[in-house]
């Protein structure tokens, strides 16, 4: 594992609401907008960013922790910024925070986590 990045470092990752990405229980919508499984899904993404660049080639990451406070909406079609952060790095394990935004809205935050380990 290399640690490349100084705490406090973002990645930026940029995703689109697309269908798929509503909220749906047994295949029935519950409404047309960005789905809070589909937006800690994304906001992983962004976090492992980071991970992408730390992990040696016979390491991969393995996520161990993520919170959501979804407070705002996106609908289908929008575009959404999600900002990652890098809060920590100790023993092969990588935090960070994240903040999703949507039309200058900060629509979501939370942490996430991810140990790094030898591939088997």
């Amino acid at each position: 594992m290399r640690i490349p990045f100084a705490l406090g470092e973002q990645k930026v990752y940029h995703a689109l609401v697309t269908p798929d990405k509503t909220a749906r229980f047994h295949g029935e919508e519950v409404h047309p907008y960005y789905s809070t499984f589909a937006l800690g899904q994304d906001a992983e993404w962004a976090c492992r960013l980071f991970v992408l660049e730390m992990k040696d080639p016979d390491e991969e990451g393995i996520g161990t922790y993520l919170s959501v406070h979804h407070i705002g909406s996106a609908p289908v079609g929008a575009e959404v910024e999600i900002v990652a952060t890098l809060l920590w790095v100790r023993d092969y394990t990588v935090h960070c925070g994240y903040e999703v935004w949507h039309a200058g809205q900060r629509i979501a935050y939370g942490e996430q986590t991810q140990k790094i380990l030898k591939k088997r």
